[in-house]
């Protein structure tokens, strides 16, 4: 490789970590959360996946308690929402963007860590979805929304799949590089706010919309 790995690494990942809390505090602001509640459902969404990541890995102390650079992030999209959210109209949308923003990095980062500790690329994949989908379910979970991830009118986990499985191809190929990361998440954003635009979705567990209501007329609006 032609980069420092460690670096390309840290960096995305304290991207990622940025735009989900942004996330976090944006669902704390609709909640209308005080401040201290939209900092740590920042703190929950964007730290929660690396930590589930870094002990299924025994990778020691997870790196959101041993790396004080990862709590920077939480406090600038908490202090940013706090001061802009009174003028943000469409929260909706903005909140899918950045969780969208923050999973396309994570399911990369994720997968890149795994096979960096020497799991095979199926487990990494694995471990990448894992690590992109685990804080935005205990996002919800705490703040009593129906998670993404389990949500029939929503694709979550297949993006997040598609990013890791590729992230792990490329790795095996030796074809991995900042360019080809930017193009990963660039296509797994793309490809989870255009299901979301769309309304895309997966079959359920049984055959048939209508067990649950979602006939194709019944979709969710978007706003």
């Amino acid at each position: 490789m032609t980069f420092s790995f460690d670096t390309a690494l840290a960096w995305l990942e304290l991207a990622g970590i940025f735009f989900f809390a942004v996330s976090g505090s944006l669902l704390a602001a609709r909640k209308q959360f005080d401040l201290m509640g939209s900092l740590l459902l920042a703190s929950l969404v964007s730290l929660g996946g690396g930590v589930i990541r870094d002990i299924i890995l025994n990778a020691g102390p997870p790196a959101a308690f041993s790396n004080p650079a990862y709590l920077v992030p939480p406090l600038l999209a908490t202090g940013l929402v706090y001061f802009l959210f009174s003028s943000v109209q469409r929260y909706t949308s903005l909140l899918t963007l950045f969780d969208a923003a923050g999973l396309a990095l994570f399911c990369i980062t994720g997968t890149l860590k795994a096979l960096s500790y020497g799991m095979n690329p199926v487990s990494a994949a694995l471990l990448g979805v894992t690590t992109a989908v685990g804080g935005g379910l205990l996002r919800d979970i705490t703040a009593n929304e129906v998670p993404r991830l389990f949500d029939a009118r929503d694709l979550y986990a297949l993006p997040a799949l598609l990013g890791a499985v590729l992230t792990a191809i490329l790795w095996e190929l030796r074809a991995f590089d900042p360019f080809s990361a930017c193009a990963v998440a660039a296509l797994v954003f793309a490809f989870r706010v255009v299901a979301w635009r769309r309304s895309w979705r997966i079959p359920l567990a049984v055959r048939g919309w209508h067990r649950l209501g979602l006939e194709p007329g019944n979709s969710r609006g978007r706003d």
